[in-house]
This record gives C-alpha cells, sequence and structure tokens, in this order.
C-alpha cells in the first residue's frame, strides 16, 4: 500500500517542530512499515489544533489531494490523532475520507478506522474531546502561572518594552533546565533618551496642553515617535510622526508608576461564520476591563511618572479633554449627515462641527501627518451642512419619483446579483443534496437499516461539502447569495420611497438622520472639485446612483 502521512505542531506544543514531525512519522511508520511505505508528507507547522483542516496550508492540501485519481497514495496515516483532530472536526473530516474511498490509519485503533464501527467512531470522538480539554487545561495552566508571576513575583513577561523603557538583564532563569540553556530574566529599566519625553508628555497634558497639539509639538520638534526610535520592533507603523494615539497609549500605561501590569489584553476566539461554525474561530486581541489587569503587588521597576500623576491624567482623560471643563452644560447640536461624510483625499469620516450657528462637518490633518502619509491634504477641510441637504433632499425625491417607476424598475432590476452558469450548476448540487439528506433522515426515522443510511448520508454529506468548496473558491459571494426581489416588490419599494422622500425637505432632523441611514446613504466629498459622490443602498434592495453638489453630475460607471 501506499500512505500518505499527516502531522501537526504549533507553537503551543513548545516543541521543535523537526523533533515533533520525527517521533509522530516514526509512530505512523510502525504502524504501517508491514503494509507499505509512506509516499508522501503533509506535515503543518504553527498551527493551532482548533484550526479546522480546511484552514490548515498541508491539511487543507491533502484533502484536495484526495480528489486526485493519481495522486499516489491509498491511504492516510496518522501519527497521533490529539494533533490532528479537536473537538468534532474528525466527524467533520472523516466523510470526506470515505468519499474517496480513501482509508485512514491511526495507532490508536491498531490499524484502518472502520465507517460502519461504532467502537472506532467513539474512540475518535473520544481522542477529540481530550484534545480540546487538553489545550484549555494548558491555557488555564499558563495563565494562571503568568498572572502569579506578575503579581507576585513582579516578573516582566516578555513583549515589547514601553517608550521610555530597556529592557535590563535580572539574572539567570529561575527554572533549572532553562537557565542550563542559558535563558535568562529581563527588567525593564529608564531609557535615558525617552524617558524624559514620557514626563514631558505627563507635564504638558497635566498644565492644559491636549493629545492633538503635544503630537504636534513633538513631531515639529523632530523628537522620534516610539515607532521611528525602535523600528525594528515597530515595523508594522511608518514612523514619521507622532500620532495621537501613541500619546494617548502613553498617558493610559500603568506600567510608568513602576508597577509590573499584566492581562490588560487576552486573545478572544470568535467565530468567522454564526451560521458555518465548521469554519472555526478567529483569534484577535480584545481589551481587558481595568478590573481584569492584574498588578504586582510592589514596585518592580523605576517609575518614571508618581502614581499621584498618572491618577491625575487619568482624571482629565475621563472628563475627555479640555473642552469639558467649561460650566454649564454641553450643548448637543444635531448633526443630519453624522458618520455618513466621508473625505475622499483621506478616506476619513469627516466630524461635526457647530461654528456660527451652523451645523458643518470638519476633516482636520495636521501638516506633520499628511506628510508622514505622503497625502496632500490641507490643514483642515470645512463643508456646511445646509449646502448639501437642499440638493440632496430634491434629488431623492425626483429618483423615485412615480413618474420614473419604470425606469427604477429596471435600474434595480439589473443592479441585482445574476450568478454564473457555473455558480448555478454546483448551487443546484447543494440544493439536491438537502434534499437527499432529508429524504435519508426521513428514512432513519421510518426504520430503515441505520448503518445503510448512515453510509447514504456521508456519500451525500461529502458530495455537499465538495460542491460547496468549489464554490467558496470560485465566488465566495455567492456561497449566500441575497435573494432577488420580484418586479412586484421592487414595485413597492419604489412607490414607498417615492412618497417617503417628498416630505425630506420638512422633515425633523432626527426623523431626516434616520431615513438616510435606512436608505443606506454614504457622501464623499471632494474639496478640490467641490463635489459630493452619493451613494444610496437601500435595505432592501441593491440600487446605487448618483448626485452632485452644485449641479456637477460625475460621470456613471
Amino acid at each position: 500500500m501506499k500512505f500518505a502521512f499527516y502531522g501537526r505542531v504549533s507553537t503551543e506544543d513548545q516543541q521543535d517542530p523537526e523533533s515533533s514531525r520525527t517521533w509522530q512519522l516514526t509512530r505512523a511508520r510502525a504502524l504501517t512499515e508491514a503494509h507499505g511505505e509512506i509516499a508522501a508528507e503533509y506535515f503543518d507547522i504553527g498551527q493551532s489544533r482548533s484550526i479546522p483542516w480546511k484552514r490548515r496550508p498541508q491539511a487543507s492540501q491533502l484533502l484536495e489531494d484526495l480528489r486526485n485519481p493519481t495522486r499516489g497514495f491509498n491511504a492516510v496515516v496518522i501519527g497521533e490523532p490529539h494533533r490532528a483532530f479537536y473537538g468534532n472536526q474528525f466527524s467533520l473530516t472523516f466523510p470526506v475520507f470515505e468519499h474517496y474511498r480513501v482509508g485512514l490509519w491511526v495507532p490508536e485503533v491498531g490499524g484502518p478506522v472502520d465507517p460502519t464501527s461504532e467502537a472506532h467512531d467513539l474512540i475518535m470522538s473520544v481522542f477529540g474531546g481530550m484534545s480540546k480539554g487538553e489545550r484549555n487545561r494548558i491555557k488555564i495552566r499558563v495563565r494562571s502561572a503568568m498572572a502569579a508571576q506578575a503579581k507576585v513575583e513582579g516578573r516582566y513577561l516578555g513583549g515589547r518594552p514601553p517608550y521610555g523603557y530597556q529592557l535590563a538583564d535580572a539574572g539567570p532563569h529561575p527554572n533549572p533546565a532553562k537557565a542550563a540553556d542559558g535563558k535568562r530574566l529581563h527588567i525593564l529599566a529608564r531609557d535615558p533618551v525617552t524617558a524624559p519625553v514620557v514626563e514631558r508628555i505627563f507635564t504638558l497634558y497635566l498644565n492644559g496642553m491636549g493629545i492633538f497639539l503635544i503630537a504636534q509639538t513633538l513631531t515639529g520638534e523632530g523628537i522620534l515617535s516610539p515607532s521611528a526610535y525602535d523600528p525594528a520592533r515597530n515595523r508594522h507603523r511608518s514612523g514619521k510622526a507622532w500620532s495621537k494615539s501613541a500619546v494617548q497609549a502613553i498617558l493610559t500605561n500603568p506600567r510608568y508608576t513602576g508597577h509590573q501590569v499584566w492581562n490588560k489584553q487576552r486573545r478572544a476566539e470568535t467565530l468567522l461564520d454564526v451560521n458555518d461554525v465548521a469554519l472555526g474561530y478567529e483569534t484577535k486581541l480584545t481589551w481587558n476591563n481595568r478590573e481584569q489587569w492584574i498588578w504586582s503587588d510592589r514596585p518592580t521597576h523605576p517609575a518614571i511618572v508618581d502614581a499621584a500623576t498618572f491618577t491625575a491624567a487619568g482624571q482629565r482623560l475621563a472628563r475627555r479633554g479640555p473642552t469639558s471643563e467649561r460650566l454649564g452644560p454641553r450643548n448637543h447640536h444635531p448633526y443630519v449627515l453624522r458618520s455618513l461624510m466621508v473625505h475622499q483625499q483621506c478616506g476619513r469620516r469627516m466630524q461635526g462641527n457647530w461654528n456660527h450657528g451652523r451645523a458643518h462637518y470638519r476633516c482636520r490633518y495636521p501638516q506633520e501627518y499628511a506628510v508622514a502619509n505622503s497625502i496632500d491634504h490641507p490643514l483642515a477641510v470645512y463643508i456646511r451642512e445646509d449646502a448639501v441637504l437642499p440638493a440632496l433632499d430634491g434629488w431623492l425625491a425626483t429618483a423615485f419619483a412615480p413618474a420614473r417607476v419604470e425606469e427604477n424598475l429596471a435600474a434595480l432590476d439589473i443592479a441585482q446579483p445574476r450568478m454564473s452558469p457555473e455558480i448555478d450548476v454546483h448551487r443546484a448540487i447543494i440544493a439536491d443534496c438537502d434534499r437527499k439528506l432529508a429524504r435519508h433522515r426521513a428514512a432513519l426515522e421510518a426504520g430503515a437499516d441505520p448503518t445503510l443510511v448512515t453510509v447514504w448520508i456521508a456519500d451525500v454529506q461529502a458530495e455537499r461539502a465538495n460542491a460547496l468548496a468549489t464554490l467558496q473558491r470560485v465566488a465566495p459571494s455567492q456561497v449566500t447569495p441575497r435573494r432577488r426581489l420580484t418586479q412586484q416588490k421592487i414595485t413597492e419599494l419604489v412607490d414607498g420611497l417615492g412618497g417617503l422622500l417628498a416630505a425630506l425637505h420638512d422633515a425633523d432632523p432626527i426623523d431626516k438622520a434616520e431615513v438616510y441611514r435606512q436608505l443606506g446613504l454614504r457622501l464623499t466629498y471632494d474639496h478640490k472639485t467641490e463635489t459630493i459622490l452619493a451613494e444610496v443602498t437601500p435595505r432592501s434592495s441593491v440600487d446605487l446612483v448618483y448626485v452632485s453638489e452644485g449641479g456637477l453630475e460625475p460621470p456613471r460607471p
């Protein structure tokens, strides 16, 4: 027999990839050497066991090669099921092996997995559950140990040192084995170049200067930003100018008080698609609440600012800067186009700004930022709201007027998504498989032979998975297509919008803003040509239409 070997190792396993591959391959050969040879290898490195097979590079390639009649092997051997399957991954993957009549050999069952054996299915399910439990236990142990080290010992647990500090040696590692390998502990020490900058930032802020002005001042004086000062550790940033976020990060970092703080962020796992759990999770860094931060019981490194200064800066930040210190209640002005206006030159949303008793939308971009990002941008761009609304409301009222029903019917119908013949074929296969699965389940409930029906279901599920995978590869956006509207529905939509939009001119600003949002309105302002491109995507349709300020219509695409 010709076998393909599959194995996996990740950073969470804390093993050398080559050593891990060697012992997994040794186990696989011990199982198969009396029956044949291993002709192909698939080994994933750095992939967590929680990632489904379709999202692991080598496992995905193996599944793809199963379809090839000339693949060069007729069975797959797993060296360690704990590393190959996690949770319910076996039940989602094994039907594909069955469909292409490729055996799956596992040392724990002494040979090939029998698809008709309940014992084999139970054993593989147990291994998936054990793998999931093992990963969870590792996470709990590691996090508990790191929390204790940060709180009790005040140990520096890695990562980039904050701006203002540099790493200093703190002696050999307390673990004898790691110390024998030459590993040492580190501690934060004041950086003589950047620590005074941090002190100055706190002083300027508490003396009344805003975050925005601090960033401008530091950039104007030629003081290197954190990413420019240490580019090797900040390759993802341009490093040419100070940003507001960099100043704010310094003002909110409690480690400048001399205490070690851990657990400010966590790796949160969220479903890629709530409608398809089999796709698995994606991991993102998420900020924890301040109550969850772990503070060291005592100071562990030199403080750059004292606790009183840090607390005062935090209190001012909580009051939202110097403008909140004025007496009297804040005036809340209505901005009808709030969050709907975008500046074309920089792609950022324009902010509402009340000037001379009128609503404006403003995009501020300091010259230092513009130079750093290679953008030709004025210091500030303004546009008055009352210069936009009359033309916008007039156009919306006429665009969906009854006299233009036929034109809108054609436009809305053309704009709806259409599928190519190839996509239609795959969607037809998926629909046919769904019908077959319903019939097989009905037969099972009616008393048919469970073993036979299970084989039928596995074949259909494999066929459906194959068609779905092809559809995702050819046209990902069409996997869950939007339902096409009928001519009657489009007519009702146009008639309803025509009556509603005709009354927009005299509507209350709050109601008008809600209508704009329901229409999916997006305005893009080009300050060079002084024109606005308006895109409207109604909730129940897919139409895209345009209007400009001052009667300058941009060409239709």
